[in-house]
């Protein structure tokens, strides 16, 4: 075989089955060939390596000196050639990597920092990125592998990237716990009167889903703080008269702060987990994606 273009793998196949077995026939078996079939191979065999490789002997056939020197080589070949056609398996104690994620403020406080503590238990050496979410640059940044992963809403997922639906969220009204307003349900009028913080994901803004659903109905409210960490927000509610309405998970659990269902109805959110093919098939992501779908996905 002078020439690797015209190599043909099924030709080393026979070949490694002869040197095995011998024998034309069992060889023939071995790979589910007719033995006018092997036969041919080893005529193309021959005809490749310029030489017998196999003379005639009482008991089948027995290889040449070339044919001996061939041997090792062949099966180192098969042998990489198999490794490289088996998908490598993950063992997630041991591995080493690094995993960058996309997510907006929001998804970092509901499904990042959870998940990352899992993350840590079960896959102990895996680095992980945690990056901003820039819309426009979104489609790019997965083209180049500058993000594996990002945690998105079904509005800012960039076309053509797998996806699955992780869950829905609703808003909430949120105040510190002690508030006078906390003693009873939110009235719509008191909500209007009361004066609010807003959580802006792009930083600055005073307007939101919630000021559009009062719009709706010809109502509005007094935003008096933009803030973009829901940290800050959270300090700033404890320690004041603002409410706020926000993403219920964000505020599950947390102390020193009340929860009260919006007197309006404010449209919430699907969140989903989004991948660029060129990682769809690859062993540790799927496992990275996994354990995600077992924390976060409802369906």
């Amino acid at each position: 075989m002078r020439d690797i273009q015209n190599v043909d793998l099924n030709l080393l196949k026979a070949l490694d089955a002869l040197l095995d077995e011998r024998n034309v026939t069992r060889a023939a078996a071995r790979l589910s060939l007719t033995q006018p079939a092997m036969s041919g191979m080893l005529t193309r065999l021959r005809e490749s390596f310029n030489d017998p490789l196999f003379v005639r002997s009482q008991r089948g056939i027995v290889p040449t000196q070339r044919a001996l020197d061939l041997a090792s080589p062949v099966k180192q070949i098969l042998a990489n050639i198999t490794a490289l056609l088996t998908p490598a398996e993950f063992d997630p104690l041991n591995a080493k990597m690094t995993l960058t994620i996309a997510a907006t403020d929001y998804a970092l406080q509901a499904i990042a920092v959870p998940f990352l503590l899992e993350l840590k238990n079960r896959a102990p050496q895996i680095r992980v990125a945690l990056l901003p979410i820039e819309n426009r640059q979104l489609p790019t940044q997965f083209e180049r592998g500058e993000i594996d992963l990002g945690l998105l809403t079904t509005l800012n997922s960039p076309p053509n990237l797998h996806a699955r639906r992780l869950y829905d969220e609703e808003y909430v009204c949120v105040m510190r716990s002690d508030h006078p307003a906390a003693r009873k349900p939110l009235t719509l009028d008191e909500f209007c009167t009361l004066e609010h913080a807003l959580f802006s994901y792009t930083g600055g803004g005073f307007s939101g889903v919630t000021d559009e659903a009062l719009a709706r109905i010809g109502r509005q409210r007094q935003v008096m703080l933009s803030v973009k960490s829901f940290l800050v927000m959270a300090n700033v509610l404890r320690a004041s008269d603002l409410i706020a309405v926000v993403p219920k998970r964000l505020v599950d659990n947390l102390e020193g702060l009340a929860i009260q269902p919006t007197p309006v109805t404010v449209t919430g959110f699907t969140k989903i987990a989004a991948w660029h093919e060129r990682t769809h098939q690859d062993p540790a992501h799927r496992w990275i994606r996994e354990l995600l779908f077992e924390l976060f996905a409802i369906d």
